[in-house]
């Protein structure tokens, strides 16, 4: 199993108008071959000392069968038009791609 930890840093005042793209676009993720969990998170204030609180990331947590079947994912038509959609919403994304240890 592959688990994938995406963290998208939306620009200022966005973060509506991309969860909402967001959200059209999980029951298709969710329908692939080998999904096994694809939902996105946001930053609530614990006051928890060590939390880098940050309103303007979304957290996309992932599950995956295998690296084929995320590869497969990122390669989607209707990824790439997400892509399209939220380019002017984004201003990063990182990534880590994970398996147990």
């Amino acid at each position: 199993m592959i688990c994938v930890i995406a963290s998208i840093k939306v620009k200022e005042g966005a973060r509506d108008a991309f969860l909402e793209i967001f959200h059209g676009n999980v029951p298709r993720v969710r329908g692939e071959q080998g999904c096994l969990e694809y939902l996105p998170a946001v930053d609530i204030d614990s006051g928890l000392p060590l939390q880098i609180f940050d309103e303007s990331t979304v957290t996309i947590l992932e599950k995956w069968e295998s690296l084929e079947a995320l590869g497969a994912h990122l390669a989607s038509p209707h990824m790439l038009d997400y892509r399209e959609k939220v380019k002017n919403l984004v201003e990063g994304v990182s990534l880590k791609v994970l398996q147990q240890g």
